[in-house]
């Protein structure tokens, strides 16, 4: 029974192997020879894809070819060779033979060759190394609250970097110094897992504070894969006591609040007068202090002292009674004073009316003159008189008005 011949293009790709082979192993190297093939290497990370690119200056219509680490044909021209759809032709000219791998392994690591099949054989390599990227860092080490004073101890783990990752710690903006230890990789994975130990001794301002891990690699961009730990830390309180009013009066209900600022919250308060008991009307009532009606007696100095379990802390507030008598006297001082002013005021107004009103009355007024009618034809003084004091006393007097 007669089998069917394999197809002339495998059976060139097989013979131009065994050529390549022959020519590989012969050594021979051109300078400045238009043929010889020029590559690149190439760096990539775990599931990106990368590109091949084979050129040579000058083409004799010879055909160009990739081969992978094992030395199996990829592409010959625009041939495929290697059932591998991950693989793909990117261009194909005479002078040049570009190929794509898509989601790239790190078994995908190596040298891959591109040959052109002259007499001899022309080779160049090209070097893919695959970057294994980091997983996201995972922070472990802190489950309860620690007591300020105390120290916290934080691990930050990450796995599947490839070269190993590099892990740096932060709280806020600034960077903190941790340990940092690597897991040699095994022979099945060549993964590195990166670990990075941090020791705080914490305060009352750590508490809440975020404390972050980040890793930093070559296949990220900075800051990309990163976890945060925030910390509880407990403190003894900051007792701080507010009145209800700046100006505690006399006979006027009246109350203090101590605000014990801890964490925990202050669990019991404590109040005490220095120096003396707690007024009669005085009544604690947990984190106040009423007093019923004050009186000057109640003057002094105040203590309230929060316990959260963790601490005691202690503050204090300086009463100082006001005498409401003396308040409205001093209104009334001040009453007074603004009365006398305007008092003053209006005075002055009243005296510059009174003046104006005597300066427009002495340029306005009447008088009378004795002018008879008929006087101005008198022949001189004498007989105006006398024709003014003869029969025209009844004429209508001459009335003038200056203004």
């Amino acid at each position: 029974m007669a089998f069917p011949s394999a197809p002339s293009a495998l059976w060139s790709v097989s013979l131009l192997t065994v050529l390549f082979a022959a020519a590989v192993h012969s050594n021979i190297v051109f300078d400045d020879d238009p043929l010889q093939p020029v590559t690149s290497d190439e760096t990539v990370s775990v599931g990106g894809t990368v590109t091949l690119t084979c050129r040579v200056a000058e083409s004799d219509n010879s055909s160009l070819q990739w081969s992978n680490t094992a030395q199996q044909t990829l592409y010959f021209g625009e041939k495929r060779a290697l059932r591998d759809n991950r693989i793909q032709l990117h261009r194909s000219t005479p002078t040049e033979l570009s190929i794509t791998i898509a989601d790239v392994q790190l078994s995908d690591e190596g040298e891959y060759t591109c040959s052109i099949f002259t007499m001899p054989v022309r080779t160049a390599r090209a070097t893919v190394t695959v970057l294994g990227v980091p997983g996201k860092p995972q922070i472990s080490g802190f489950e309860n609250a620690v007591q300020e004073g105390g120290k916290v101890t934080l691990t930050c783990t990450s796995t599947g970097s490839k070269p190993p990752a590099t892990l740096k710690w932060y709280r806020g903006d600034q960077e903190l110094q941790g340990r940092l230890d690597v897991v040699e990789p095994v022979q099945d994975n060549p993964t590195y897992t990166v670990s990075s130990e941090l020791t705080l001794e914490v305060s009352r301002n750590d508490d809440n504070a975020l404390i972050t891990c980040v890793v930093d690699h070559a296949s990220l961009a900075p800051g990309d894969k990163r976890s945060e730990q925030a910390l509880r830390v407990l403190y003894s309180p900051n007792v701080e006591i507010h009145p209800e009013s700046d100006l505690p009066r006399e006979g006027e209900k009246f109350y203090l609040q101590c605000l014990g600022n801890g964490n925990p919250e202050p669990t019991s308060y404590l109040w005490e007068k220095k120096d003396g008991e707690l007024p009669p009307l005085a009544k604690a009532d947990g984190a106040f202090l009423r007093f019923e009606m004050l009186n000057k007696s109640d003057n002094g100095v105040y203590l309230c002292q929060a316990n959260n379990g963790i601490g005691v802390s202690k503050g204090e507030y300086t009463l100082l009674v006001q005498d409401p008598t003396a308040m409205l006297t001093s209104s009334g001082v001040d009453h007074a004073v603004i009365g006398g002013v305007v008092a003053v005021i209006v005075f002055i107004l009243l005296c510059l009316l009174i003046v104006l009103g005597r300066y427009l009355i002495r340029h306005k007024g009447t008088y009378l003159t004795h002018e008879a009618k008929g006087s101005d034809d008198a022949p001189d003084a004498d007989t105006a008189i006398i024709n003014a004091e003869g029969g025209h006393s009844g004429a209508e007097d001459k009335k003038e008005y200056f203004i």
